[in-house]
C-alpha cells in the first residue's frame, strides 16, 4: 500500500515558498477546500469570502467578470478578509499567450494580478516561455511576497482537449521551474515524486450533490478526487452557494468531506 506524506511533512521540504505556505496553512486549519467564486459584483465576492473564509485554504477569483472591479474597493478589502481568516488567493486567469504578452497581462492593465494574487495559472499551449514570462513579471515588478503558478494539465469539462500529449507537455513545462510552478489544475495526480517534484494537484468539478450542468461541466465526488485520484485540493464553486444553498453550511460540509478524504488517504 502506498504511503502518502502529510501536508505538514510536504510543507517542511517543499522548494516553493508559496506551496510550503499553502500546505502549512492547510495542515494548521484542517482544510483542503478552495472556494471558486464566480460572481458578478464586489459585494457578492466580499460577502462570500467573509462567510466561507473560516473553512477554506484558498479563494479562487475571476476578477474579469466583476462589473465593479477596482483595486481600492475589491482587492484591498479582499486581502484584509484573507488575512483575517487565513486563506490565500488564486486568480484563475488561465494565461495562454507568448511570454512577453503574458508578462504584461500579469503585471499591467486594470487588474495588475501579480500585485495581489498568491497563485495564478496558465495553459501549456504556447510552451515553456509562458512560465518564463510570468516569472519575469514577478521579478520586474519587485514583488516581495512569493508567487506561484499552476499549469492547466486537465480540465473537468466534457470534450476537453486537455489530455494525452497535451497533458504530458504541461508536465514537461512544469519541470522547467521547480520554485515558481507549484503544481497543476488536474483530475489526477501527475507523478514527479521520483524525480524530486512535489506538485500540488487542485481539482475542479467536485460535487456532493450535482453530477453536471447544461454547459458540459462534470462533477466527481470528494473521495474519488482525493483518495482515488490523488488530488490535494478540491475546488468547489456553485456547490457552495448556488441554488439557494447556505454557504456557511456548505462550506463546513465540503471542508469536512475534503478533510475526511485526506485523512483516509494518509492512513489516519
Amino acid at each position: 500500500m502506498t504511503t502518502f506524506p502529510t501536508y505538514e511533512e510536504r510543507a517542511a521540504k517543499h522548494p516553493s515558498p508559496v506551496a510550503s505556505k499553502l500546505l502549512r496553512l492547510m495542515d494548521e486549519k484542517k482544510t483542503n477546500l478552495c472556494a471558486s467564486l464566480d460572481v458578478l459584483t464586489t459585494k457578492e465576492l466580499l460577502d462570500l469570502a467573509e462567510i466561507l473564509g473560516p473553512n477554506i485554504c484558498l479563494l479562487k477569483t475571476h476578477v474579469d467578470i466583476l462589473r465593479d472591479f477596482s483595486m481600492e474597493n475589491t482587492i484591498i478589502p479582499l486581502k484584509k478578509i484573507a488575512k483575517k481568516h487565513n486563506f490565500m488567493i488564486f486568480e484563475d486567469r488561465k494565461f495562454a499567450d507568448i511570454g512577453n504578452t503574458v508578462k504584461l497581462q500579469y503585471s499591467s492593465g486594470v487588474y495588475q494580478i501579480v500585485k495581489w494574487a498568491d497563485i495564478t495559472n496558465a495553459h501549456g499551449v504556447t510552451g515553456p516561455g509562458i512560465v518564463a514570462g510570468l516569472k519575469q513579471a514577478v521579478i520586474e515588478e519587485k514583488i516581495e511576497e512569493p508567487r506561484g503558478l499552476l499549469m492547466l494539465a486537465e480540465l473537468s469539462s466534457k470534450g476537453s482537449l486537455a489530455h494525452g500529449e497535451y497533458t504530458k507537455g504541461c508536465v514537461e513545462i512544469a519541470k522547467t521551474d521547480k520554485n515558481f510552478v507549484i503544481g497543476f489544475i488536474a483530475q489526477h495526480e501527475m507523478g514527479g515524486r521520483s524525480d524530486g517534484f512535489d506538485w500540488l494537484i487542485m481539482t475542479p468539478g467536485v460535487g456532493l450533490d450535482d453530477k453536471g450542468d447544461s454547459l458540459g461541466q462534470q462533477y466527481r465526488t470528494v473521495e474519488e478526487v482525493i483518495v482515488e485520484s490523488g488530488s490535494d485540493i478540491i475546488i468547489v464553486g456553485r456547490g457552495l452557494f448556488a441554488k439557494g444553498r447556505d454557504p456557511k453550511v456548505e462550506g463546513l460540509r465540503y471542508r469536512k468531506a475534503g478533510w475526511d478524504a485526506y485523512m483516509k488517504r494518509v492512513g489516519k
